[in-house]
């Protein structure tokens, strides 16, 4: 191996602690800590500690408010606590930890390293921007490394500007220079600590390096090259090469353990809240189910319309902020719904009509496969929609290229904004005090401009040469699979008239974290265009034939039709451009209970915001309200993922905190399909659930602070003040409801499947990556088995289970009763 590979494969090592940060125009929830998951919980969050210095357990207070208000049960957490030796009252233990938080040094001394990060985030920014910037950096296309040697000499902040003087031109040759007095040992540790200086760029270039890109192709950066220019910047401020300490071999050891005793007493907290959850939800799921009066068990309990079928069946995304929506769809009529990834399961490269840039509408853990386009439709009728549509997006093309001229321009700034103020003025005072009429505003604009779905349709014909990377379109064989995966994962036997798959998206002002609130499935992009491709295949007579062949019996009158839901308005929009006119009746009838669902959702969201005023009308002053700093909740307070068929959750009421995917067991006699959802959509959650999750806990080190005081940089991320490391996580007011107030309840995923206990064991040992998130405290998983009559087995490591079933001859023993839990409180 050579030098060069050596010193490579050393950073990479070094690079798996920081997890990869997405630009913030197409926001992705991921694990900050997911470098960690490969050891527990427990021991990943202190590891995470010492090298980030972020808190990984919720505070004293919180625990104590959970405890207070019943979300912690008083004799599970007596339970938890006496398994590991701890008699102390609560609030003695509580008392522990606000003392041991205390004493907690901080270091507030400025370091050599922080005027070595001040002047590298300031390069950073200036290479990384995409498009932000009117007057970017030079020399950008010869790479980071190469753009900064040929301008630091020209950087006034360097006090040692001869230290560039000389660089080699390969990095990885600077890098085996700066550390050429240290042995080759040491060098994981050095590495890790200079790129955990700054895990917001350096997450950041882990991603663009790794996933490609235009920006990345024509401006290419690499973890060499960025930590070659640190250790430059290092050697300039005359900082530390080494880190402050060396960690242990005992923290280096990939997937160490500790003895109970060792347990951190803040875990135990978790531990018993998160029990009292899952307890909760298992509990409401299995005596739905014994009172569910369905006569399968993948059916749902729903009043069929004429003829004995569902007047419309409606399949939304697994997002939490769905289950609400569902239930008041519902509600409205005789409607079935199902949950399933929002990206409907076509990892694709999507390109809108008229964007300037295509999208890889998939989840991360996914390589897009097909190219798809919206072109627009051949049909009579739509050329009038398109020619309006043109006009008015190169009207407003150049009205903004004008604007931006007059307003960078040093010659005309001053006059355009004295002539030009009293507009703008006025601009600014309507957003300001009357947003709700600006909605209507630009709801008016939209009903006379036609958007893209009225004329175009995705150009699925394929092409397997294409003229790019991926092929064009998909093939009738790829089309009938993903088709038949759809319907296999939701257990689908029957078909109704109109068939709706319903993506989300969301509509704010001023946000930049506005693609947070996206659908994660797609990568924090719209779902709508997904929702649109399904439903093109759907209706293609050849996929319906090839899928009649393989067993599903879709009626010759079924249509499927796309939609979109908006998450901040709860809105469904539907593209029903395509719909027969024999059919327009009933998709009135479904846009009218729409709104019915819509009404009675909003009621229901805007409650939780606390908000003056409740109902659509609130929700739309949210959405255009450029001084609002929540618009909506998002998925805040997501804690359950719900893997069955919709006749077990049918008549709870979530709360919006569950993940729902439709599955039917009955349905999937090799257990395809369920090792489907565990490998995709179940880490998916995971990732966003740990999102929220340190997000909340230390909202300053894995979240992003406030709104209030962030700083837009380069269209790739948000800095805190006016400079700094990239924020990483989510927004303060995504979380909480006030600094110290946490709205968003900090717990790890509880998953619940409805399946043979068998079939999941058999699934799990065939995916390691999620058995080591299980054995690791991750998530949690529990399996309500069907053919045991719905007893629930909890997973307790190394594929083994506790639970009734589970228990050796636990039905020839008799049970002490357990005593009724006492009310409780911190001093008890």
């Amino acid at each position: 191996m050579s030098t060069n590979e050596t010193i490579h494969d050393i950073i990479e090592q070094a690079a798996t602690s920081v997890g990869s940060v997405w630009p913030i125009h197409s926001f992705v929830t991921a694990n900050p800590l997911s470098g960690f998951e490969d050891r527990p919980f427990y021991e990943a969050v202190q590891q995470a500690e010492d090298l980030f210095g972020g808190d990984g357990y919720p505070s004293a207070d919180v625990f104590r408010a959970a405890l207070d208000t019943g979300q912690i049960d008083p004799e599970t957490l007596r339970s938890e606590l006496r398994a590991h030796g701890y008699e102390e009252k609560p609030s003695t233990l509580l008392t522990r930890m606000e003392t041991e938080a205390e004493q907690t040094p901080e270091d507030d001394d400025q370091s050599p390293h922080d005027a070595v990060d001040a002047v590298l985030t300031k390069w950073l920014s200036a290479f990384l921007d995409e498009g932000q910037a009117t007057w970017p950096m030079p020399n950008r296309e010869r790479g980071f490394y190469a753009a900064f040697r040929s301008a630091a000499r020209y950087d006034r902040s360097l006090p040692d500007r001869s230290a560039v003087d000389g660089l080699p031109d390969d990095p990885a040759q600077a890098i085996e220079q700066a550390v050429s007095t240290y042995p080759r040992d040491q060098l994981v540790d050095i590495f890790e600590f200079h790129l955990g200086r700054l895990p917001g760029w350096t997450g950041f270039v882990k991603q663009r390096a790794a996933s490609g890109g235009a920006w990345q192709t024509t401006y290419p950066i690499t973890l060499t090259e960025y930590l070659a220019v640190r250790l430059v910047l290092t050697d300039c401020f005359d900082a530390s090469l080494a880190p402050p300490t060396y960690p242990t071999e005992s923290t280096r050891t990939e997937g160490s353990t500790q003895e109970d005793d060792d347990v951190p007493l803040p875990e135990l907290w978790l531990n018993a809240w998160e029990a009292t959850y899952r307890t909760q939800l298992v509990e409401a799921i299995t005596e739905q189910r014994q009172s569910a009066s369905t006569p399968a068990d993948g059916e749902t309990a729903v009043t069929l319309g004429d003829g004995g079928r569902p007047d419309a069946q409606l399949v939304f995304c697994i997002d939490t902020r769905s289950e609400v929506i569902r239930r008041h769809v519902e509600n409205a009529g005789a409607y079935e719904t199902y949950g399933y990834a929002g990206f409907f399961g076509i990892p694709m490269r999507y390109e809108a009509y008229d964007a300037d840039a295509t999208i890889d509408a998939c989840p991360p853990i996914l390589d897009a496969q097909h190219y798809v386009a919206d072109e627009p439709a051949d049909e009579c009728g739509h050329e009038h929609g398109r020619n309006r549509f043109d006009t008015w997006a190169d009207s407003s093309r150049a009205t903004t290229n004008v604007l931006k001229s007059l307003k960078s321009n040093a010659s005309t700034v001053f006059s355009f904004v004295e002539s030009a103020g009293v507009g703008y003025g006025l601009a600014l005072t309507a957003r300001t005090l009357f947003p709700a009429r600006v909605y209507d505003f630009l709801s008016a604009t939209s009903e006379r401009v036609p958007s893209d779905a009225d004329f175009c349709e995705p150009a699925l014909d394929y092409d397997p040469d294409g003229d790019g990377a991926l092929p064009h379109g998909l093939s009738t064989t790829e089309k009938v699979e993903y088709a038949a995966t759809a319907f296999d994962l939701m257990g689908w036997d029957e078909f109704a008239r109109v068939v709706a798959f319903v993506g989300h998206a969301s509509q704010t002002a001023n946000n930049p974290f506005e693609s947070s609130l996206d659908c994660g499935a797609c990568a924090g992009n719209a779902g709508g265009p997904s929702a649109r491709v399904l439903a093109a295949i759907c209706n293609d007579d050849e996929v319906k034939s090839a899928l009649r062949d393989r067993g599903f019996d879709i009626p010759s009158d079924t249509v499927f039709v796309a939609g979109e839901h908006n998450t901040t308005t709860d809105d469904v929009t539907l593209f029903t451009a395509s719909v027969p006119e024999s059919h327009e009746s009933d998709v009135e009838q479904l846009r009218s209970d729409l709104e019915t669902a819509r009404a009675g959702a909003a009621a229901e969201r805007t409650e939780s915001m606390d908000a003056s005023t409740a109902g659509t009308r609130e929700t739309e002053r949210r959405a255009t309200d450029w001084a609002e700093t929540r618009p909506e909740w998002g998925l805040a307070g997501n804690a359950g993922f719900v893997v069955g068929p919709r006749s077990l959750t049918e008549d709870l009421d979530l709360g919006g905190r569950s993940f729902l995917h439709s599955y039917d067991w009955q349905a999937d006699e090799s257990g395809e399909a369920l090792a489907a959802i565990v490998g995709g959509p179940m880490v998916v959650t995971q990732w966003i659930n740990m999102q929220y999750y340190f997000s909340t806990v230390d909202s300053a080190v894995y979240g992003s602070g406030s709104k209030v005081t962030h700083n837009p940089v380069g269209n790739v991320g948000v800095y805190q003040g006016n400079g700094g490391d990239l924020m990483t996580g989510l927004p303060l007011q995504s979380v909480k409801a006030a600094d110290d107030d946490p709205y968003h309840q900090p717990l790890r995923l509880s998953v619940v499947i409805h399946a043979p206990v068998e079939r999941v064991t058999s699934v799990l040992s065939q995916n390691p990556d999620v058995t080591e998130l299980l054995d690791n405290g991750w998530l949690s998983l529990t399996v309500v088995d069907p053919t045991q009559n719905g007893t629930p087995f909890e997973y307790d490591g190394n594929l083994t289970w506790t639970g009734e079933g589970a228990r050796e001859s636990a039905d020839d023993r008799e049970q002490p009763e357990k005593p009724a839990a006492q009310p409780m409180t911190a001093d008890d």
